[in-house]
């Protein structure tokens, strides 16, 4: 199954873009479904139907949905938020109050995710295209599983065996009730779930696509959010430059948007090297409706193949190299000055900007020391050698 991810600063026309990817899709033969992980939900408005919160078919092989966050939220948060709820109210707060400070920031976001991964795993669909959200929330959202696997893995089983030792007499000192059980299942089981998602978003079937708009804040967004997926260990495997100004028979107001524009486009073409570049022209009018989306498509790829298999082994990989071992972590766009590298037990600790991965060492490579790092052509590579024995 083929995923594709498209995301981009917010007003760049990825919904459109993701419809109009989805209804060629489609248009090709291939069992499609697009969804939305943008609590906007635009979609609805771009086929202009009426979208439920269950997959609705609104083309041959053509399927959208918006999902009910409200009952995925049910389904995966209810005993945590349950538990939650009894702590806030032997502190006196007001139920109804209680109940917003229980729901987790993102959380339509986060389900959207939960329900991507049933959809992967249900083997109904060749392709999914996912319309995520702006690329400040995207980001936050996709490094979320691995943040969650770090306090699954060191801080979470020793809480766990705590809680259950002390409960008596934490119960009595404390006056709140401890978390039963089912608490900690429901922890285990929503992290288990994101952590499925990441094998799937971050496997060789899947990659995200960058929108933008030919202007130089979208396109220093855009570049920021290739270097930061790629950290995650994210495919991105295209750029779709949307809203370009065609150049034939422009007016002089015109003719100065597509000096403009052209400019910007060559910084995206330098910037993007090795990545395709696909653009989008303005249209004489809003594209809406299967056939708009599908021709949108269809002149944006030209004779590409949109559905293709990204290239590669990813961002993340492992070589040898005499004896020892190098670690390729590809950093587009950065240099040695921009990247603050440390090693914390098993864990190589990779920060970018105000982003940080804690990268949880192969075991081939825990047991080996840092014998130097470099930053070249856009990829992290740090050698390991075998300690003494």
């Amino acid at each position: 199954m083929r995923t594709l991810l498209f995301t981009g600063k917010g007003g760049v026309g990825k919904s459109t873009v993701a419809a109009g990817t989805a209804a060629l899709a489609a248009a090709s033969g291939q069992r499609t479904l697009v969804l939305s992980t943008d609590a906007a939900h635009s979609l609805a408005d771009a086929f202009g139907v009426t979208v439920g919160p269950e997959a609705t078919e609104v083309a041959d092989r053509l399927h959208v949905q918006q999902v009910d966050a409200q009952l995925r939220f049910e389904q995966s948060w209810a005993e945590i938020q349950g538990y939650l709820m009894s702590v806030l109210d032997v502190a006196g707060l007001d139920p109804v109050a209680a109940e917003e400070m229980t729901v987790i920031p993102g959380a339509e976001e986060v389900l959207a995710l939960l329900e991507l991964r049933l959809h992967a795993r249900s083997g109904q669909w060749d392709v999914v295209v996912v319309d995520c959200a702006p690329s400040a929330e995207t980001l936050r959202l996709l490094a979320l599983p691995e943040a969650l696997g770090w306090y699954m893995q060191r801080v979470f089983p020793v809480e766990r065996r705590v809680v259950k030792a002390l409960k008596p007499v934490l119960t009595r000192a404390a006056g709140v009730p401890m978390p039963e059980d089912s608490v900690f299942d429901a922890v285990e089981r929503l992290h288990a779930e994101l952590d499925d998602v990441r094998t799937v978003l971050a496997g060789p079937d899947a990659s995200v696509r960058l929108v933008l708009t030919p202007e130089a804040v979208v396109l220093a967004e855009a570049r920021r959010s290739w270097t930061t997926l790629s950290l995650f260990g994210y495919r991105v495997d295209g750029v779709v430059a949307n809203r370009v100004f065609p150049s034939e028979g422009a007016d002089p107001w015109r003719a100065g948007w597509v000096r403009a524009q052209d400019a910007v486009l060559s910084e995206v073409a330098a910037s993007f090297d090795g990545l395709p570049l696909w653009r989008s022209q303005y249209r004489p009018e809003e594209p809406v409706g299967v056939d708009a989306l599908t021709a949108l498509a269809s002149d944006l790829y030209g004779d590409d193949d949109p559905f293709a298999l990204p290239d590669g082994d990813g961002p993340f990989r492992v070589s040898r190299a005499g004896q020892g071992s190098v670690l390729h972590l590809a950093l587009p766009l950065v240099t040695r000055a921009d990247v603050d590298l440390a090693r914390n037990g098993d864990e190589l600790v990779v920060t970018v900007g105000s982003y940080r991965r804690l990268l949880t060492l192969p075991a081939a490579l825990s047991r080996h020391r840092v014998a130097g790092a470099r930053v070249e052509q856009g990829e992290l590579q740090v050698w390991f050698e075998e300690t003494a024995t």
